[in-house]
């Protein structure tokens, strides 16, 4: 398995390696990408197999500090240990902690205006002043489209915010969930914060419903880390109580985060209802009209 790279027509770039798969887009002095694009790529291919040396480790539920060889691995465990008063272990945050760990080859480019390198949803951003990017959101993943055209509103995430990272997490996004959000979207310092954030967040807007169904994540898959852990496979109609209490649960641990500055921000939603927490006076969210 060895990793690839193709250029879009619009000059964006995937970069894609196993199970990482990546869109990078990138906007500055020509010389300054293609030297940004070339570190990245470099990189990009020894990620995959410093990870796997230390899949065993990172499997393992966080109960005490760790140090990780990998910088990647680090990464992942640093965002994950603020949640380990619950169930977590690193792989919470593989996806957001790739992209932070080749987002600084453009950042450290004074030709690079902006960037951004998206896996599979969990999305690390650079700014330089004066810039802004607009990131989608989808309110329910399982009805994702992969165009613009099918966002549910937006974010716009200026340089002067202190956010650099956004990650998104539910029970029909790639991963499996606890709980029964359509989606939570967090913003934060970096991705792979974001990431962890999500999950966990996630995870906790939750209900005992009969119309919910669970599995074992074991039964799904082989060789995942949640081990037994009942995962959710399917949600029915929920009555309107049953949405707001699991959404107050989700809302709740939301406020915590944002509160000690972990988060700068979620948006949390379940059949077509939508809390926001955090955003503070600058509210970036813009909801599309249905």
């Amino acid at each position: 398995m060895h990793a690839t790279r193709s250029r879009f027509a619009d000059d964006r770039w995937h970069f894609q390696h196993g199970p990482i798969d990546l869109i990078i887009g990138v906007d500055g002095e020509a010389a300054a990408v293609a030297r940004a694009l070339g570190n990245a790529w470099r990189r990009f291919g020894e990620i995959l197999p410093e990870l796997v040396s230390e899949l065993r480790a990172l499997r393992q539920p966080i109960i005490a500090d760790v140090e990780f060889g990998g910088r990647v691995a680090q990464r992942m465990f640093n965002a994950c240990c603020p949640h380990r008063g619950s169930f977590i272990t690193s792989m919470a945050a593989v996806a957001g902690a790739v992209a932070d760990e080749l987002m600084p080859y453009f950042s450290a480019e004074r030709g690079i205006a902006r960037a951004y390198i998206n896996n599979g949803g969990d999305i690390a951003l650079h700014l330089q002043a004066g810039q802004h990017h607009r990131i989608g959101l989808f309110a329910d993943l399982g009805k994702f489209a992969g165009t613009v055209s099918a966002m549910d509103g937006d974010f716009d995430i200026d340089a002067d915010m202190p956010v650099r990272g956004v990650a998104t997490s539910g029970w029909r996004g790639r991963s499996f969930s606890l709980g029964i959000a359509d989606s939570v979207t967090v913003l934060a310092a970096n991705a792979a914060t974001a990431d962890a954030a999500a999950t966990m967040i996630a995870n906790a807007v939750n209900s005992d419903h009969p119309a919910i169904v669970r599995a074992p994540a074991s039964s799904l898959k082989d060789d995942t880390d949640l081990g037994d852990l009942p995962v959710t496979v399917e949600v029915g109609r929920l009555p309107a109580e049953a949405v707001q209490a699991a959404l107050r649960q989700g809302v709740w641990h939301a406020a915590c985060l944002v509160e000690c500055n972990t988060i700068y921000g979620a948006v949390l939603v379940l059949q077509g209802q939508t809390q926001v927490v955090g955003m503070h006076q600058s509210a970036p969210l813009r909801l599309h009209a249905a």
